[in-house]
């Protein structure tokens, strides 16, 4: 991306499960952060899926051909396909799933008026929002069902952007101050069952389910000075 995130991230690792389609993203700082962030996912969702990795395929880029990947790969058993760079097609589902992603990411930036450097968090949502909702056409459905084994709770799901009231923390507080800070919704914990606020008072990330939600009022990001645009967020 050409804006760095609120975290520092520049570059997008999308992973898609080819029989669920199910979808994970990750964000680098630098491609060179890919080979770590890559054997680090395939070590737990070998443990989470309880079933091994066969098969691996990516284009012929340096962040995928290395000889750290390739020592693992040859470890654990998994076999490395590869395509062109310049053939997106021979690897269509994750390229349909980035432009998707990228897209709602953009939109969802947009309709809310939130800053730019909120486009991490917005593809993340866009992400476990697609899992839990776009139906698999073969098992009719979910990514999520087919990956947990459970329908989705849609009554987890809330508006990116929405005006939230997560509970105030703080010890000093006294009996008189605000009991709960102002906040925008804008994502899912990707390590609990928690949610993701944009903090107005401290312009930092938390997660949180102590939290009350007004998706009815308008969102009201403060503008910054780099304003979501159309063209403005672009993939890199």
């Amino acid at each position: 991306m050409r804006i760095t995130s609120i975290n520092g991230k520049r570059y997008i690792l999308v992973i898609v499960d080819d029989y669920s389609h199910y979808t994970w993203v990750h964000f680098l700082r630098s491609k060179d952060e890919a080979p770590a962030m890559i054997i680090t996912f395939l070590k737990r969702i070998t443990v989470l899926l309880q079933s091994p990795v066969i098969i691996i395929r990516t284009d012929n880029g340096t962040e995928f051909m290395n000889q750290v990947l390739k020592v693992y790969f040859d470890s654990v058993s998994i076999t490395h396909q590869m395509y062109s760079v310049r053939t997106p097609q021979q690897n269509g589902v994750v390229e349909r799933r980035n432009r998707t992603l990228v897209e709602a990411a953009r939109i969802m930036l947009i309709f809310s008026r939130a800053p730019l450097f909120l486009w991490a968090e917005a593809i993340a949502t866009a992400c476990f929002t697609q899992n839990c909702s776009i139906i698999h056409r073969r098992f009719n459905k979910t990514p999520y069902e087919l990956i947990n084994r459970r329908k989705p709770d849609i009554l987890f799901l809330h508006v990116f952007g929405a005006i939230c009231y997560p509970k105030n923390d703080r010890e000093d507080i006294g009996k008189l101050g605000a009991k709960s800070d102002i906040g925008f919704f804008i994502g899912y914990s990707a390590d609990s069952c928690a949610y993701k606020v944009y903090n107005r008072r401290t312009k930092k990330i938390m997660e949180t389910m102590n939290v009350s939600f007004d998706e009815l009022s308008v969102m009201d990001f403060e503008q910054y000075s780099s304003k979501p645009g159309l063209n403005s967020m672009t993939s890199g």
